[in-house]
């Protein structure tokens, strides 16, 4: 018999986070984070990571499992996941997976069969010479009914490299666990209106005091420029790239770009149950999960 899995989607400042907490704190569960930006310590405010007041003893995992710069693949989330959720389950809790990261989340729900294979850094080297479009055409070539997004770099090349080395097996899934999926939403002006005071709450915490203390500690700047978002544009301003009043409107305009492409991606999920937050979504979620762990 599977165990059973309890998934929050939302975008960036969608309060899916404090939900996590809410529903975790009631059913005595505990929170594995699917964020790929939060797994690396040091990356807090721009990743928007919880902090151990608003967790509320709650119990989270998959939060500071490696140094900025460390490689790190959707397969080495799932290996993870797999492991905090399975302790959680013997400890007889309810695992929640909360996060914005689709690929991370269906990585887990959907049992994505991956690789743990470590990438070929010469051919790597020689990928990261290319721009994305050259590499998408170059995966084209290779695999021509691909339904990778042609502007995620990273997919696509890690596409190439599994491709040459025999390694690529699309659409396998192995489900792990039974699952039951909560997407979390906003009227679209109201989440625009989170997110700009959101940006600007975490600017005056010192966000761009932490992008360039990652700096100083010799986190590269090829690094941060991949994690996109916050870290691209701030470390953007910091190199003189931008001025501040430039970098928060285009970065503004960025994380709401990136939101709506969140919730398209969500959009498309089977059997995915939808709180409006603008009502209580504690409320909302509590008779889909009791009836959901009814054994």
């Amino acid at each position: 018999m599977r165990g059973k899995l309890i998934a929050i989607m939302g975008t960036n400042a969608s309060g899916k986070s404090g939900l996590g907490v809410a529903l975790a704190a009631r059913y005595g569960g505990e929170v594995v984070s699917a964020d790929s930006r939060q797994v690396f310590r040091g990356l807090d405010l721009g990743s928007g990571k919880i902090t151990p007041e608003e967790t509320q003893g709650v119990p989270h995992h998959l939060i500071d499992v490696c140094q900025p710069g460390d490689f790190f693949s959707m397969a080495d989330f799932q290996r993870l996941a797999y492991a905090a959720i399975d302790g959680i389950l013997a400890r007889q809790r309810v695992p929640f997976l909360v996060g914005g990261t689709g690929l991370y989340v269906d990585a887990v729900t959907d049992g994505y069969e991956l690789s743990d294979r470590a990438p070929d850094l010469q051919l790597r080297e020689k990928l990261e010479t290319y721009d994305t479009p050259a590499l998408y055409r170059m995966l084209k070539e290779k695999l021509p009914d691909t339904d990778i997004d042609p502007k995620n770099r990273n997919r696509v090349m890690r596409a190439i490299e599994r491709i040459e080395a025999n390694d690529y097996h699309p659409g396998r899934r192995s489900p792990r666990y039974e699952v039951l999926k909560l997407g979390v939403t906003w009227p679209r002006e109201l989440l625009k209106q989170r997110i700009d005071e959101r940006l600007d709450r975490r600017l005056q915490q010192g966000m761009v005091q932490e992008v360039q203390g990652l700096l100083d500690r010799g986190v590269s700047i090829d690094f941060l420029m991949k994690l996109g978002l916050e870290y691209r544009y701030l470390t953007r301003y910091l190199q003189g790239e931008l001025g501040y009043e430039q970098m928060v409107e285009e970065l503004g305009n960025a994380i709401k770009k990136f939101a709506k492409r969140q919730m398209t991606w969500f959009r498309r999920e089977e059997n995915l149950h939808w709180l409006d937050m603008t009502q209580d979504p504690v409320a909302q979620a509590v008779p889909l999960i009791d009836a959901f762990l009814q054994p």
